[in-house]
């Protein structure tokens, strides 16, 4: 549908312009100061996009924007009524509906064209925009071409401002808005174009390298993720794998230059360890823990990373993208980055539409939301997690100093082993089945732990942990100590209770309630193992 495998939802902020104090307003009274100030308003200069700005009150205040890759003639009107509606919804659901609305198409010539030509050729997409917007009662003040260095307008009729052969654009950094921008540490990031490449997957010799390690990755790790509690395993190594690779990251010596920088980082990350994060971040959890690493010092390495990661996709694993680049977007917009997280996130929606991970960000990014709430969340979560892993630590160890104080009494027989090793199985950490202990130290004291910060709120958790282990061997020890009603040697030896319900002949049959398989009343612990696929569109 657009240009640049660009993804066809449109890119809105329904954010102000500026975030200035009233006295650094800055007024635009011509096309030409409005095409300058275009690029200061994205952060980018457009390529091949449609551009909206809404208009607010008599002054016309900038309000939301919305870009989108200019669309094939044939899907115009269609188009032309969703991003009017769009912008218009936008602004409505914030309480602001617009005034009016200038629109920019901008594009460069292509294949001998002139700008000029380019302007007639868009004409009619202008014409259908202005359309849309006006029958949604908000008018188009105003609509540009911007196209091989020069403008025009589709609106105004004055050719001593506006002649048919367009007006040339000003030189960068040389207006009164540019001055403003500076002066409110607004930069720009160059072209869209090029804040795209860094993101596209790499070519040549080194693209055949990185498409073979990724064969290699994919026929170890595949079939360990589908393993059931080896998933886990790769889990935590692709996780590690990642802090070690970030630290390098962070420790690299800054170079400048976007495309020298992209360069070091693709020599400091080998085409294997790219292959197996690659692989490893298709897995959900794996990927919303990585999404932790979003602030500090160490946040514009992460970012380099997930930026590296993506040139690392290399046909035909282009789809794997969608993680790497999502979480880029994610990095972006939490430390302020809006211009680079929408086109990460746009770039992510193009390698996979139906990644929900991606979809719920673009949104949440482009609705004007605080990335505070969702770093928030994300903290909870890690300390949650280190609350939990406390317990099952704590748990581990109070089960082992218990198997080794306890030890089976004088002629007892296969029944207390059994239940000395059952009990032993109960509070252990097995990987893939929660303890009891663990379980309930979560249930009980998880949520509290986690509004409480630091080491206390650890130190709570094992403390229960302590509690509930103790009361669990307590238990153990009572049910072991009660009356029996088979003799202290092997079962069936000297009975002085009543027989099995098979009878003390029975061949095959328990005798007395605990039969030889375990203790009386408790039924062996079953595992299950579940498949998760080795990658996933959430």
């Amino acid at each position: 549908m657009t240009h640049h495998n660009e993804s066809s939802r449109p890119s809105t902020d329904s954010s102000a312009a500026w975030n200035t104090p009233p006295d650094a307003q800055i007024t635009l009274r011509s096309p030409a100061e409005l095409a300058d100030a275009l690029p200061y308003l994205l952060g980018f200069h457009p390529n091949d996009s449609v551009v909206m700005l809404a208009l607010h009150g008599e002054r016309g205040r900038f309000g939301g924007r919305l870009r989108l890759g200019i669309p094939g003639p044939d899907e115009w009107p269609d188009v032309s009524r969703q991003l009017a509606e769009t912008l218009i919804a936008g602004c409505d659901k914030r309480g602001a509906r617009p005034d009016g609305i200038v629109l920019f198409l901008c594009q460069d010539p292509a294949g001998g064209e002139t700008g000029r030509q380019v302007m007639e050729r868009l004409r009619p997409l202008a014409q259908s925009l202005r359309l849309a917007c006006g029958g949604l009662d908000v008018p188009v003040y105003e609509a540009l071409c911007l196209s091989d260095g020069r403008y025009w307008s589709y609106c105004c009729p004055d050719e001593r401002c506006c002649p048919p052969d367009g007006a040339p654009l000003t030189p960068p950094g040389t207006s009164v808005m540019a001055a403003a921008a500076a002066y409110a540490g607004i930069q720009v990031r160059g072209t869209l174009r090029e804040m795209e490449a860094r993101y596209a997957p790499l070519a040549g010799g080194r693209a055949l390298e990185q498409q073979s390690a990724l064969d290699a990755a994919a026929a170890d790790l595949v079939p360990r993720i589908l393993a059931g509690t080896a998933g886990r395993t790769v889990r935590q190594e692709t996780l590690d794998l990642v802090s070690l690779v970030v630290g390098r990251f962070h420790t690299a010596r800054p170079v400048v230059g976007r495309a020298e920088a992209d360069a070091r980082d693709d020599d400091l990350l080998a085409a294997d360890e790219a292959a197996a994060v690659i692989l490893g971040l298709q897995d959900r959890t794996t990927r919303d823990h990585a999404a932790e690493w979003m602030e500090g010092p160490r946040a514009p390495a992460v970012l380099r990373l997930w930026r590296a990661l993506a040139r690392r996709c290399v046909p035909p694993y282009t789809e794997h993208a969608a993680a790497p680049l999502a979480l880029a977007g994610w990095v972006a917009w939490s430390i302020g980055d809006h211009p680079e997280a929408r086109v990460a996130l746009s770039r992510a929606l193009s390698a996979d539409p139906e990644y929900l991970f991606a979809q719920l960000l673009h949104r949440a990014c482009n609705d004007g939301m605080d990335p505070e709430h969702l770093r928030r969340c994300l903290r909870r979560e890690r300390a949650d997690r280190a609350v939990h892993t406390a317990a099952h630590a704590e748990a581990a160890r109070a089960a082992a100093a218990d198997a080794k104080s306890r030890k089976p009494a004088t002629g007892a027989g296969p029944d207390a082993v059994a239940e000395t090793d059952e009990a032993a199985v109960m509070t252990s950490p097995v990987p893939g089945m929660e303890t009891a202990v663990a379980r309930d130290a979560a249930a009980m004291d998880g949520r509290e732990a986690m509004e409480v910060t630091g080491a206390t709120g650890v130190m709570e958790a094992m403390g229960a942990a302590k509690v509930m282990g103790a009361a669990e061997r307590a238990d153990a020890r009572r049910r072991r100590d009660r009356p029996a009603t088979a003799g202290a040697g092997p079962a069936g030896a000297g009975s002085a209770g009543p027989a099995g319900p098979s009878g003390p002949g029975s061949p095959g049959g328990p005798v007395g309630p605990a039969g030889a398989g375990g203790p009386a009343g408790r039924a062996r612990t079953r595992r299950r193992g579940g498949q998760q696929g080795a990658r996933s569109r959430s």
